[in-house]
């Protein structure tokens, strides 16, 4: 089998493999390292240079890459929009809240609201924490 075709294989699996580990985003890099690698072999260059090609692409690719999609998968938050902008937020309970439900106001809205934890229970006028957003009910916390 030609140098190129294992090279190929070894970068599809790295990708197959970074895709079942989403956030690391360590494997996608490495697997550009080996398309770089193929590219090299299918230049008819020996395997100890596709192998220091792909070391050296591997280190350049991770120190290079994966800082820069490592700060995009942690959004300040700024950059929240939606209901992913209201975790985290605090909320006045205007309705007894349990885990059977309730009514939080957050910021100038009305929701209605369940307690996060099971025996978690908040009267009129507490003050809880959004912890998440179920559809259109808010998780709270105290």
């Amino acid at each position: 089998m030609a140098a190129w075709v294992i090279w190929a294989i070894v970068a599809v699996g790295l990708a197959i493999g970074e895709i079942f580990t989403p956030g690391l985003f360590f494997l996608g890099p490495v697997a550009l390292a080996a398309v770089v690698s193929g590219i090299v072999a299918a230049a008819g260059v020996g395997v100890a240079l596709q192998l220091l090609v792909f070391v050296a692409c591997s280190v350049a690719t991770l120190a290079f890459l994966r800082p820069i999609a490592r700060r995009h998968i942690h959004l300040p938050e700024i950059s929240r929009t939606g209901t992913d902008a209201l975790v985290g937020k605090k909320a006045l309970v205007l309705k007894t809240v349990d885990s059977n439900g309730g009514r939080v106001r957050i910021g100038g809205e009305e929701w209605s609201a369940r307690a996060y934890l099971d025996d978690g229970v908040y009267e009129p006028g507490a003050k809880v924490e959004v912890v998440k957003i179920e559809g259109a009910t808010a998780l709270v916390y105290e």
